[in-house]
């Protein structure tokens, strides 16, 4: 018997790339821009006030309530305009967090502050309040 090897003579398969990666790349397209406006549609009724005690902290507040805690230049930590000491905060703190079950914990810092003294007081504030406490920013 004799055998004729075909591979020889017939031409070797080419696996042609160009249209698969046409594929692809629209795939990546949708899910960015997917993304992009599911993201957008979430943090586009986000009001931050301009100064602490007056008014909530995010747009999450129409689900919870929110305290608000200040920081200003000077170091002082401020609750409803009036200074604070941090014992004072962490007693407000708990107290408000028991007698609301779905509360949050807003902290505002002024800008000119060494962000040291703002990580002093927010590590205070999540020892007491854990994951329901947040640092306020403002997008320029």
């Amino acid at each position: 018997m004799h055998f004729r090897n075909k591979s020889k003579n017939s031409p070797i398969p080419e696996v042609n790339l160009i249209p698969l990666m046409d594929v692809m790349m629209s795939v990546l397209t949708f899910f960015i821009i997917t993304s992009m406006s599911y993201t957008g549609q979430r943090l586009g009724d986000i009001n931050l006030p301009g100064l602490p005690g007056t008014g909530t902290a995010s747009g999450e507040s129409n689900t919870r309530n929110t305290l608000v805690i200040g920081l200003n230049r000077q170091g002082e930590i401020l609750l409803n305009n009036q200074v604070i000491t941090i014992n004072q905060v962490s007693e407000r703190i708990q107290s408000y967090l028991e007698q609301n079950q779905n509360a949050t914990v807003v902290l505002k810092a002024d800008r000119d502050l060494p962000y040291e003294d703002v990580q002093k007081l927010l590590k205070e504030m999540t020892r007491i309040g854990g994951d329901r406490v947040s640092l306020a920013i403002e997008r320029r």
